[in-house]
């Protein structure tokens, strides 16, 4: 009997479940591009499913096949391929690259090098699709100028620690939100922030061939108003703060400030209050000091859904369970 669609990833957002090869080729290549698909083995059963969920500048992707597989699409073109291993192995061959993930390492498939790939029997993952055009525009904000080069990752990403572990925590959070209704991409200003967040995220967290000039420009001195800004806006953490509020401060106009932290930080003066607040919520939660409810309001988060939920994608972990893990309580079933 086969499983229900719900009881896997993104079940609400099923595709097609087909053990037609042709067919899951054609479906599987609706939605990235066209590819060689074959099984491996004789007898080798195809069961593929494909659940599907589409954001503004990428969509969250689970894929099985069952079977043993070979996967040739050449040159994706259009996009980035993180893939998110959460049972079985896949062996990766992208451009010069040669290496084999498995739960605990990612691929990220460059978009202008050839990929070829087999996935093991039993094998299913989660697979963040990012616009090509997207992610270089990220990275083009992130060092204050034009990318020229097409941006290239290397090797598989460790997803067991540091910020390889708090993007699969990110992802899979968003995963679980998709499954209880709560659709974390799309249009509006929280979806963009969310997707802002992935891809700066992917860019921090895996070796790619822009990670020193990356360092250099998060080391270089910031500008006079940019400085200004940050230290008004430290200092006043606790209170509700307008963009004008930070521009007099800074001394310069509120159009100035906004373009200062477009150039230098890739975001907005009130997104970077509200990142800077979401961290020192975070402090006082991992040092155990109050209530959720407590640490939230101190922080001006009124709105304990929306707080949790911002929490949840910036640290991979509810409020609520980071407090938990605090006092050695343990986490929530």
């Amino acid at each position: 009997m086969h499983e229900t669609g719900t009881q896997r990833p993104l079940g609400a957002y099923a595709l097609f479940q087909s053990e037609d090869l042709d067919e899951a080729r054609e479906r599987v290549a609706a939605v990235f591009c066209p590819h060689r698909l074959d099984t491996i083995g004789r007898g080798a059963r195809l069961t593929a499913r494909h659940h599907h969920l589409c954001g503004e500048r990428l969509s969250l992707n689970y894929i099985e096949y069952g079977a043993k597989t070979l996967i040739a699409p050449g040159e994706l073109g259009r996009f980035y391929l993180l893939q998110i291993p959460v049972t079985g192995a896949a062996a990766i061959a992208n451009g010069a690259d040669r290496y084999v993930t498995a739960p605990g390492q990612a691929a990220v498939l460059n978009p202008h090098l050839p990929t070829t790939m087999i996935w093991e029997e039993g094998t299913r993952q989660i697979l963040v699709q990012i616009d090509r055009q997207a992610l270089m525009a990220c990275l083009s904000g992130l060092l204050g100028h034009r990318a020229e080069e097409t941006l290239a990752f290397q090797g598989p990403m460790d997803l067991t620690s540091g910020r390889g572990a708090t993007l699969r925590q990110m992802v899979l959070f968003l995963v679980a939100e998709a499954d209880q209704g709560r659709v974390p991409l799309g249009s509006g200003l929280m979806g963009r922030q969310i997707e802002d967040m992935l891809i700066s995220g992917l860019l921090e967290a895996h070796r790619n061939d822009y990670r020193d000039r990356l360092g250099r420009v998060r080391a270089a001195p910031r500008p006079r108003h940019l400085r200004l800004a940050e230290d008004f806006i430290g200092a006043n953490l606790e209170q509700p703060l307008t963009v004008e509020q930070i521009a007099r401060a800074a001394g310069t106009s509120p159009r100035g400030l906004q373009m200062v932290f477009r150039q230098y930080r890739n975001t907005t003066p009130l997104c970077y209050w509200r990142e800077q607040r979401l961290a020192r919520a975070h402090a006082d939660l991992i040092a155990g000091r109050g209530s959720v409810t407590d640490v939230a309001l101190k922080w001006g988060f009124s709105h304990f859904g929306r707080f949790s939920q911002s929490y949840a994608a910036r640290y991979g972990l509810s409020p609520r369970d980071t407090l938990r893990a605090a006092r050695g309580t343990g986490f929530q079933d």
